[in-house]
């Protein structure tokens, strides 16, 4: 059994089914009403809430940290058009001296291109975008005004909000970590958490993508393994005795797939700290990808997914093989999820949510809704679309994969728990 796709190309489920989802996916076509999770549990048995890490959501849709999660009104228009969760742009860890080891990476983004792309492995056509960005531009103490502000719009809708930061990361010439940005940054964000929330922990990404991507360390193996084994513990030290859910959103490496395992083999059993959850993994790198008159660029679309549900079949059959010391903790899906059916493709990998930044820049016209935000438009597409929807495929599953819950419902938890379950024989005959 090879490691591509578990799904089949087209969905077998029965025409009365299929005749409610077109039904529905014509007439959201101006907008889906309130309630959507609701309307889709009552209607179709299909219950859609999950976890991103150690938070429970509504949906397992969220939006990635990026430009696309930089201010207050995209934070208001998504929760408005009701994603699960967002993630912030990433902020650049500072001291108390407003000092930054990693100031390269603080700065704006040029502007983004939105293309197809043809997968190099499958021949799938895709989206792609492309832009030459880094980190949060602005101040740790403007962020922490967003972050507080986007906490604020989040508790209104019930959508879970989550900062993220790049701290800072030693190449091998550099003496140690920048414990000082550590403490200062892990702090302020504690501070505002605490002033919003009052109950519960934090909850947190640390990202490691953008740091590679280009530059001269992605090449330096040991050194990336190091900072896997270092920075968890770094901190959870930092935070000191306050409650702090950390999450690591691991990079593709410009590696090979032997490499990626080892890389998440590192994380998760040799360091001191383990993370709470883990993200895994954005975007792909090419140093002979022009862009903007410069070579090199990241960029998405079939191959990163490709790759992705490779690595995570791979990961997932060591686990039930019991070649892990432990299992793998909460985990929380991104890269060219494009559909429901993808979105599922991941479910079916053990990831219990699923973080969307392309999906959000599609023309119009790639979207069957006609009005309304982005955010709005996708998810009618997402939820809806009869051949490529979570709701189809969650039907499909719910029949062909024998997951079914109490009272006749599938719940996308019991999707992300298929690996152990009914799914253990898939992984453990792979190849």
């Amino acid at each position: 059994m090879m490691d591509g796709p578990i799904l089949p190309a087209e969905p077998l489920i029965g025409r009365q089914a299929v005749s409610r989802i077109e039904a529905d996916y014509d007439r959201f076509r101006e907008g889906m009403p309130d309630q959507i999770e609701q309307y889709i549990l009552e209607k179709y048995g299909v219950d859609v809430s999950s976890r991103y890490g150690t938070t429970r959501i509504k949906n397992p849709f969220g939006k990635a940290s990026g430009q696309l999660s930089v201010n207050l009104e995209q934070v208001k228009a998504d929760a408005r058009a009701g994603l699960g969760f967002v993630v912030l742009k990433t902020v650049i860890a500072e001291n108390e001296e407003g000092q930054r080891s990693m100031k390269e990476w603080a700065v704006k983004e040029t502007r983004m291109v939105v293309n197809q792309i043809t997968g190099k492995e499958t021949g799938e056509l895709g989206w792609n975008v492309t832009w030459r960005g880094r980190g949060w531009y602005g101040t740790l103490s403007a962020y922490l005004d967003f972050f507080r502000s986007a906490l604020a719009v989040g508790r209104t809708h019930g959508m879970v909000v989550v900062p993220s930061c790049k701290y800072h990361l030693p190449c091998r010439e550099e003496a140690g970590y920048a414990l000082d940005e550590y403490r200062h940054t892990t702090r302020m964000l504690l501070q505002v958490w605490n002033e919003q929330s009052g109950a519960g922990p934090l909850q947190m990404e640390k990202d490691f993508s953008p740091t590679v991507a280009g530059s001269g360390l992605a090449k330096q193996q040991n050194t990336v393994l190091e900072w896997l084994r270092q920075v968890p513990y770094l901190i959870k030290t930092a935070a000191g005795d306050a409650d702090l859910q950390l999450g690591i959103k691991l990079m593709n490496t410009m590696f090979d797939d032997r490499f990626q395992l080892e890389s998440i083999r590192t994380l998760l059993e040799e360091g001191s700290v383990r993370p709470d959850y883990v993200i895994y993994a954005n975007r792909l790198y090419d140093s002979r990808l022009k862009f903007l008159g410069k070579e090199g660029a990241a960029y998405g679309g079939p191959d990163l997914s490709t790759r992705n549900l490779r690595i995570l079949s791979r990961l997932r059959k060591m686990e039930v093989l019991g070649k892990l010391k432990q299992p793998v903790p909460p985990l929380s899906g991104t890269g060219n999820i494009h559909s429901g059916k993808m979105a599922v493709e991941y479910g079916l990998r053990g990831a219990e949510s699923l973080q969307m930044h392309t999906i959000f820049q599609r023309p119009n016209s790639a979207f069957g809704m006609r009005t309304g935000s982005k955010t709005e438009r996708a998810l009618h597409e997402l939820y809806f679309h009869p051949k490529d929807g979570l709701i189809t495929w969650m039907l499909h599953v719910k029949e062909h994969q024998d997951i079914t819950g109490p009272g006749g419902v599938i719940r996308f938890s019991d999707v992300a728990s298929w690996y152990r379950n009914q799914g253990k024989e898939y992984f453990l005959y792979l190849l």
